[in-house]
């Protein structure tokens, strides 16, 4: 790709060869720990469901027993096998009678650790067999059916109510929307297990649980059919059960996850060595399912101006790619974000949000950028949101943004209904058709505002980059860096949860899925 911005090729590569270091200080970090999450992933994923007494997830159980044990630097997949091994059950066997107190797994007799690591792979196998077998179904709905042009077309549902969820979803399809984002319900990040089940009664959204991800994706596939069109479906994989939740959207055929490196520390308060430890091994099982990542440096711009801070929205996004990079997802996943979120009544405020969004395409040519609305200056005046939604529309024709979430001209004002979900598509779909090839044949003026803007904001963010890489990432985040928020390094949400590994731990997903990910790439 030509930079039509005079992008300063060097200054890329030092901002990304900084953010490379970053990423692999931290990962030094992660290769030394495991966390609660991490090990009821790995519990799901051999096959441990249900719950206990109707709400207590077995891999909770199964998880806080190795725990009282004191094995769990261990790992549950040494556990299991092992026990596997000793008693020939498999590994929901062996969970029920963990609940049901007919077995200690931590005082087991150690078992020949190769059988015990054979055990636990065949398993693994299959297991990851079905994900990549979703995989597979993804791309031969796409090649049959078709799919949306690029931006997506990215809509929100959040009703509370999973089935209600469905019918809206399908209404927003046959509307033209290509991704559907079921908003998960309020709080439901900072919960440290997942509710089972369907749900009807979520509040500001609905609970993810792997039994909601099967109803919308039929309901999706069901719709699809019949607009001609693979409709994508996207929830949020954050929180204090990050690799949980990817693991349950890789069996039930998810295509979108949002994913971000940070966001749960800066704006969820999750400590920070507990989100980075998660954040991997869900970041490992995305990319090995094909499903795109959404990052969440637009947030920044809430609590940050985004004037002043554009040049951290950049650095967290050459770090976010790092992250990314580490975990086996190619560029072709990372849908690395961004926003519209600069104050209206700036003088030329259009031409530096244009700057902003060619700036982050040139950078990252082959990642499908996530492109957020304007939220925090809409007011409630539903005609000028309208503009607003419009010039960020055409800002991402024009740049050639990946994933489009629509924006509402009734933002602010309560959660959208089904007809300003339709104006919305419509605004997108006519500037989206009119605008198509405007990129392709606009270029800019030598040393205007927009090329000195980007080219100004690349240095920062290249020098940003480089004293982060000398502080350190965990330093940076006390420090208040990013999104003007502070966060210490062993305060937050879930440190407990966070465990040293020892000698003759295991994950068995972890070389399983970036090994195939890789020789597929």
């Amino acid at each position: 790709m030509i930079s039509k911005l005079k992008l300063d090729a060097k200054a890329i590569e030092m901002a990304r060869n900084a953010a490379g270091s970053i990423a692999e200080d931290v990962q030094n970090f992660i290769d030394q720990h495991t966390t609660v999450a991490v090990e009821r992933t790995i519990a799901r994923l051999l096959g441990i469901d249900g719950v206990v007494d109707g709400e207590y997830p077995l891999p909770n159980t199964i998880v806080d027993h190795i725990i009282k044990g004191g094995g769990l630097g261990l790992g549950v997949a040494y556990w299991l096998g092992n026990t596997m091994v000793y008693t020939g059950n498999n590994p929901q066997e062996i969970a029920e009678a963990v609940a049901s107190n007919q077995l200690e797994l931590t005082k087991i007799p150690p078992q020949d650790i190769t059988r015990v690591k054979n055990a636990i792979h065949e398993i693994a196998q299959k297991a990851a067999s079905k994900i990549w077998s979703n995989r597979q179904k993804r791309q031969e709905r796409i090649n049959t059916i078709g799919e949306g042009n690029k931006p997506y077309l990215y809509v929100i549902v959040a009703t509370g109510n999973i089935y209600e969820d469905a019918l809206q979803a399908q209404a927003a399809a046959r509307q033209g929307a290509d991704i559907i984002a079921v908003i998960r319900s309020t709080a439901q990040s900072l919960l440290d297990y997942v509710p089972y089940g369907a749900t009807t009664e979520g509040f500001g959204g609905t609970f993810a649980t792997q039994e909601n991800f099967r109803i919308m994706r039929k309901a999706l596939d069901e719709v699809g059919e019949e607009v001609g069109r693979y409709i994508r479906l996207c929830n949020y994989c954050s929180g204090l059960c990050m690799p949980e939740i990817a693991a349950m959207g890789a069996m039930e055929g998810l295509d979108v996850m949002l994913n971000d490196a940070l966001y749960g520390i800066l704006f969820r308060d999750i400590n920070m060595q507990r989100t980075f430890v998660d954040q991997y091994f869900s970041r490992v099982i995305n990319g090995y399912a094909g499903i795109i990542i959404n990052t969440g440096e637009d947030n920044y711009l809430t609590t940050a101006d985004a004037v002043e801070e554009a040049h951290t929205v950049l650095a967290s996004q050459f770090i976010n790619e790092q992250f990314a990079l580490q975990a086996g997802i190619p560029e072709e996943q990372m849908g690395l974000g961004h926003a519209f979120e600069m104050n209206p009544d700036l003088q030329n405020g259009f031409l530096l949000e244009l700057a902003q969004a060619q700036m982050a395409r040139e950078i990252f040519p082959k990642a499908p950028l996530k492109y957020m609305p304007p939220t925090k200056f809409m007011t409630g005046n539903i005609f000028k949101g309208h503009v607003q939604d419009a010039l960020f529309n055409l800002i991402s024709i024009w740049t050639g943004q990946g994933i489009q979430l629509l924006g509402m001209l009734t933002e602010a004002i309560h959660t959208p209904h089904m007809q300003d979900r339709y104006l919305a598509i419509e605004n997108a779909q006519y500037i989206f058709n009119n605008c198509k090839d405007l990129g392709e044949e606009i270029v800019f003026k030598e040393n205007g505002i927009i090329q000195k803007r980007a080219q100004e904001v690349l240095v920062e963010a290249s020098e940003l980059l480089n004293q982060i890489k000398e502080d350190g990432l965990f330093k940076t985040i006390e420090e208040g860096k990013f999104g003007g928020v502070k966060r210490s390094r062993t305060g937050g949400k879930g440190l407990k949860g966070v465990i040293p590994i020892e000698e003759g731990y295991f994950n068995p997903f972890i070389d399983l899925m970036l090994r195939e990910e890789r020789r597929c790439q």
